[in-house]
C-alpha cells in the first residue's frame, strides 16, 4: 500500500478498509496521532479556496468524503446544502459534530470508508474530495471510482483537490498529472474542467512544509456520464 513517506499528508485519510472497525489499525493509530497535535496539518479551520472559488458548481446535496474535522462540509450547509461527511476515524468526526452545534448548523456526519460509500441509501448530486484521492494507491483508488460510479447518478459532478505534480519535491501526498485524471475518468465520467489551484497547509508542521502559498494541486470537476 502507497504510504507517500509516512508524512501527515500523504497518508490514508479516510480510506483503509471498507469496514472501519476493521481498518488498518497502523493508520488509524498514525492519524490518531496527527489529531493529538494542536491541529492536523491538513486541518486549516476553513474550506479550501479552490472550493470557495467553485461554489456556484457545487450542488444542494452533498458527500464530502474524507471530511476530516468537517470545516468544508459545515461552510457548504452554512450555504443550506444538504450535507453528510464522512470518514473513516471518529475522533475528527466528534469534532466535526461539535463544531456544527456550536454554530448552529445541521449536517451528518458518519464513520464509514470512501470505498464503501456505494452502500449509503442517499442520493447526492455532488461529492467533495478534499486531499482524500491523491492519498490512495491504485487498488484503493479504482475500488473508491467503482463505489462512487454506484453511489452518483448521471449528471452529479465529483469535484476533487489533489497534489500537482507541479509541486516540487516527493515528500507528501502522491503528485497527479493532468492527464492522470483524464485517464483514470475516461469511462463512464466525463472530464469539465481541470484548474490549478493551491492545497493550504497548516505552517510550520513536520513533514508538511510546501511551496508558499499552499502546495501546487489541481480542482477537478469530473461529471458522472
Amino acid at each position: 500500500m502507497h504510504r507517500d513517506n509516512q508524512t501527515p499528508l500523504g497518508s490514508l485519510r479516510g480510506a483503509s478498509d471498507r469496514d472501519p472497525s476493521r481498518a488498518d489499525n497502523g493508520a488509524q493509530e498514525r492519524f490518531a496521532s496527527y489529531y493529538a497535535l494542536p491541529r492536523a496539518p491538513w486541518d486549516i479551520g476553513r474550506p479550501q479556496a479552490a472550493f470557495v472559488a467553485a461554489a456556484d458548481r457545487i450542488g444542494k446535496r452533498v458527500l464530502d468524503v474524507g471530511c476530516g474535522t468537517g470545516d468544508l462540509a459545515l461552510w457548504l450547509a452554512e450555504s443550506g446544502r444538504a450535507v453528510t461527511g464522512i470518514d473513516f476515524l471518529e475522533e475528527p468526526l466528534a469534532a466535526a459534530r461539535h463544531k456544527a452545534a456550536q454554530i448552529g448548523v445541521a449536517a451528518n456526519f458518519l464513520r464509514i470508508d470512501a470505498t464503501a460509500v456505494g452502500t449509503l441509501p442517499e442520493r447526492y448530486d455532488s461529492v467533495t474530495d478534499c486531499g482524500l484521492f491523491h492519498s490512495l494507491d491504485d487498488a484503493l483508488r479504482a475500488a473508491y471510482i467503482a463505489a462512487l460510479s454506484r453511489l452518483l447518478e448521471p449528471g452529479a459532478r465529483l469535484f476533487i483537490l489533489c497534489f500537482s505534480t507541479a509541486e516540487p519535491g516527493s515528500h507528501g501526498p502522491r503528485r497527479i498529472s493532468a492527464e492522470e485524471l483524464k485517464r483514470t475518468f475516461a469511462v463512464d465520467w466525463e472530464v469539465e474542467s481541470i484548474e490549478p489551484a493551491r492545497f493550504e497547509v497548516v505552517p510550520g508542521v513536520p513533514g508538511a512544509e510546501f511551496a508558499p502559498g499552499g502546495a501546487q494541486a489541481l480542482l477537478a470537476v469530473i461529471r458522472r456520464a
